[in-house]
């Protein structure tokens, strides 16, 4: 009895069974740049983490009237940069970085807050340096952390 390759079958591993699994995109990179590849247009995030970080970035650097529609969206920091002395910059950064939070993104666990100050010569201006810890736990997100540089002057 002769067989033929006709009836031997195909394996469940050939290439034709196989699928690459497509990420879908979550949302936007910013600042907007051109995607290559999966990304489209623009190039996308494709884990929640990164999304998460990239929208908490935008929320603490943008200022209070900058965002049609939300006139109060965002963290105000940059309004403190001419208006309060290094000494009630902290207390006054981290009320606007609590009260933003707990508005526009509450699922955010804020953690510790920390900043350093460098000043220049003349002491008229200084660079300070924010470090904001986070949790997200409900995407099981722990120890994110995020530097923000301002200049002071005045």
């Amino acid at each position: 009895m002769a067989i033929t390759f006709k009836s031997v079958g195909e394996l469940s591993t050939d290439r034709k069974f196989t699928t690459t699994p497509v990420q879908n995109p979550i949302g936007i990179k910013t600042p907007l740049t051109l995607g290559e590849d999966a990304d489209g247009i623009f190039s996308m995030h494709f884990k929640l983490e990164d999304q998460i970080q990239d929208n908490f970035r935008n929320l603490l650097l943008t200022n209070n009237g900058e965002r049609l529609g939300l006139f109060d969206f965002g963290a105000n920091l940059r309004a403190l940069t001419l208006e309060l002395a290094p000494d009630d910059f902290e207390a006054e950064a981290m009320n606007r970085i609590k009260r933003a939070t707990s508005k526009y993104m509450p699922f955010i666990d804020l953690q510790s807050f920390a900043y350093t100050i460098d000043r220049n010569d003349n002491q008229n201006t200084a660079k300070i340096k924010l470090r904001v810890l986070y949790n997200v736990p409900s995407a099981g997100i722990t120890s994110k952390g995020m530097e923000l540089t301002f200049y002071l002057g005045g």
